[in-house]
């Protein structure tokens, strides 16, 4: 149930598939809008039910594996609640071997990916997988009981969880999902299944820096550790005894992962980075702490967050604003009152070319929108590629 367009949907077909099971893959969204996930699945045995859920199809299935993104109050995951998991509840399940889990408002894909990276230089058999875009299901055939699995886990994937890695990092928490959650509590509450259900024995980093995630440290049964913000991937490498020399040198390659503070290139002595991953408005001040002369495209829908902040720094730190549309534009603006360097602009390419005629030399030209995408985009990464494709097209 949701296919999705992030290629965890399509990892757990396949693996079902590979097991033998009568898959049918079911999405509200049309067979058009799915094209991508669609076509990695051409020519497998899989029946498509897409643009709408029909009922009987619940009802008289024996195991409904739900895309985290889909809300546990769903009236169809009702119909035959017993018989609904998440690809993370299953693969934990089912792997043997050891689970580095890291979640997080931000940096999780980073500290993810550069910790699977430094632990390679030691480690021989260690995967990546999560809310990264890889299903771990798709992964699981090629593990055994000495791997270990670096897995990104989101808020969502972790709300249906009733086991804990053996290790677990948490990098960062301030309020976002909150047009999922209740309230910024519920949200923090979410993200404990990552620590709630360790052993004395197993290992809890905490960001030290961040006043929510150190208090977890006073709920957790396992053995705390702390890093400062931002060196996550360096605490875990110090304690899996990674020399310092191979610390250095993946740290030293690592040029980081697309969408997050990403470089995409520079025209007439103008940078253009491209952090389409800032869907809230601290991601968007920790952005904007890199830079200076910033022309920064933001805005999208609201996961109703507030942007009171944001509009403070923006006062203080941005040159010219290019909003894109949506209702977090709408409270951003707001919020801005009488600041005057601002545009409204409708598509991506659009709002590539005025921010290229408003920079200069020197100008910074930065996207994070600090809002979900999903009014004029299928997704944040698709918003990320089209900023891309503007800019080559410069």
């Amino acid at each position: 149930m949701g296919l999705g367009l992030h290629g965890g949907g399509v990892g757990a077909a396949k693996f079902f598939v590979s097991q033998g099971a009568d898959v049918l893959v079911t999405d509200l969204k049309t067979k058009s809008q799915l094209k991508e996930s669609v076509d990695r699945l051409k020519g497998l045995p899989i029946k498509f039910v897409l643009g709408k859920h029909r009922e009987r199809d619940f009802s008289s299935a024996d195991l409904i594996v739900k895309n985290p993104a889909v809300s546990s109050d769903s009236k169809y995951l009702k119909i035959n609640n017993q018989a609904v998991k998440t690809d993370i509840q299953i693969f934990f399940d089912l792997f043997e071997g050891k689970i580095i889990g890291i979640t997080g408002t931000k940096g999780k894909s980073t500290a993810a990916t550069l910790i699977c990276k430094v632990l390679k230089t030691k480690f021989s058999n260690i995967f990546l997988a999560g809310n990264i875009g890889i299903s771990p299901l798709g992964i699981i055939s090629k593990t055994n009981k000495k791997s270990w699995v670096v897995l990104e886990l989101s808020s969502f994937e972790l709300e249906d969880l009733k086991k804990s890695p053996h290790v677990a990092v948490v990098t960062t928490l301030f309020e976002d999902h909150l047009n999922r959650y209740k309230s910024f509590k519920e949200y923090i509450n979410s993200k404990k299944s990552i620590f709630k259900y360790q052993k004395k024995d197993d290992i809890l980093f905490l960001n030290k820096d961040n006043k929510y995630t150190k208090f977890f440290a006073k709920q957790a049964k396992s053995k705390v550790v702390f890093f400062p913000d931002g060196k996550s991937a360096l605490a875990v490498a110090k304690f899996f005894k990674i020399s310092q020399k191979d610390i250095e040198k993946t740290t030293s390659s690592f040029k980081g992962i697309s969408h997050r503070q990403e470089y995409v290139g520079a025209k007439k002595g103008v940078r253009y980075i491209n952090d389409t991953a800032a869907t809230t408005p601290e991601s968007v001040i920790l952005a904007m702490e890199r830079f200076k002369n910033i022309v920064l495209i933001a805005g999208g829908e609201d996961k109703n967050l507030n942007y009171g902040k944001l509009a403070k720094r923006i006062k203080e730190k941005v040159k010219h604003l290019i909003l894109l549309p949506g209702t977090a534009s709408d409270k951003l603006e707001k919020e801005l009152g009488s600041f005057k360097n601002l545009s409204k602009i409708n598509s991506m390419e659009r709002a590539v070319k005025k921010s290229c005629s408003l920079a200069k030399k020197g100008d910074v030209i930065l996207l994070s929108p600090g809002a979900a995408s999903f009014n004029l985009f299928k997704n944040e990464f698709d918003r990320g590629k089209q900023f891309r494709a503007a800019f080559e097209k410069l």
